[in-house]
């Protein structure tokens, strides 16, 4: 009984220490964001811009070609992630249908709950909880969801299965002009050809540097994402929508993980990254798309704060070592 009790205040302190050390500097920078766009009303597209055309592709390069990743192990990741979307899909329609939610708030709903942060939070998330393994674990999740949010989410965010057939075409457009999907077959074919790059110093040191500045400057983003989302009072479909993400998403991932074959520290980051809030591009293509654009804002900026309790709570199972094949 006295070792039950000693173990207590133990764990308690556990989730204290994980969510002072990982979770409240994520809090701290994305909250400076917000606050500083409150004062200064910064450009939001010129900061999004920024992450994707810059930091990312070269955090991405960077990581790939220092990671001790086979192929195999990557090739594992991009399948458990497109899973993971399916199941979530099906999860969110099922639920959207139980309901009798309209079509654009289904839509949302499917958006919303299907693709998550694994940029601007995901990327920061992994390289504070797992400094070593994370980062190039998560370059895989990031490549695979940035493609499928561009193209089945464009789907998904069409009106119609008529018109939404033709916007498979139109899609590839902003697919083929994502860096990151360059940066990671580069880095992969350097590597592979072992070509030292690190030797080109005029070179590697400014991506290193551009790396290294990633988890800051997303962070940043993320705060000026959300000072300029509009949100409105929990009820109804947003309730679902949370639960369905933060809750249904890290059980998914469990239940994945275990299916795949994952262990350790990859399959413990992968359970991680399902706890990830909902992706900010999900809104906009709700906006762009006469989805239920209000809601999927909605989504983001809570699924965004009450991530960081989500998170705080997963770490200390896995490190608790309470899901077996994902002990840490």
């Amino acid at each position: 009984m006295a070792q039950m009790m000693d173990s207590q205040p133990s764990q308690l302190m556990t989730l204290v220490v994980l969510f002072r050390d990982v979770c409240l500097p994520i809090v701290v920078l994305f909250g400076t964001g917000w606050a500083l766009d409150r004062k200064f009303k910064f450009d939001l597209q010129t900061l999004v811009r920024l992450n994707i055309y810059l930091f990312v592709p070269a955090f991405i390069f960077v990581k790939v070609t220092e990671a001790q990743l086979d192929g195999r192990t990557g090739f594992k990741i991009v399948l458990f992630t497109l899973t993971s979307i399916a199941c979530m899909g099906f999860i969110s329609s099922m639920t959207a249908r139980w309901f009798r939610s309209d079509l654009p708030t289904r839509k949302a709903l499917q958006l919303s709950t299907m693709f998550y942060n694994c940029g601007n939070y995901g990327i920061p998330l992994m390289t504070l909880a797992f400094p070593t393994v994370g980062p190039p674990v998560q370059v895989f999740v990031l490549m695979t969801m940035n493609i499928s949010t561009f193209t089945l989410g464009l789907f998904i965010a069409h009106s119609s299965i008529a018109e939404g057939a033709g916007h498979w075409r139109k899609s590839l457009g902003p697919v083929l002009r994502q860096p990151a999907i360059y940066a990671i077959t580069f880095a992969w074919i350097l590597k592979g050809l072992e070509v030292p790059v690190q030797e080109a110093v005029f070179l590697w040191r400014p991506l290193e540097y551009l790396a290294e500045g990633l988890v800051g400057f997303a962070l940043i983003t993320l705060g000026v994402q959300l000072s300029k989302t509009e949100v409105r009072g929990l009820r109804g479909p947003l309730t679902q929508s949370l639960i369905i993400r933060l809750v249904g998403g890290p059980c998914v991932g469990i239940l994945l993980t275990w299916l795949f074959g994952f262990e350790g520290k990859t399959a413990a980051i992968l359970i991680l990254g399902t706890a990830s809030p909902a992706a900010i591009n999900t809104a906009l293509l709700a906006y762009e798309f006469k989805a239920n654009s209000q809601f999927a804002a909605a989504t983001v900026f809570y699924t965004t704060l009450l991530s960081v309790l989500v998170v705080t709570v997963l770490l200390s199972i896995l490190n608790f070592g309470w899901i077996p094949w994902a002990r840490i």
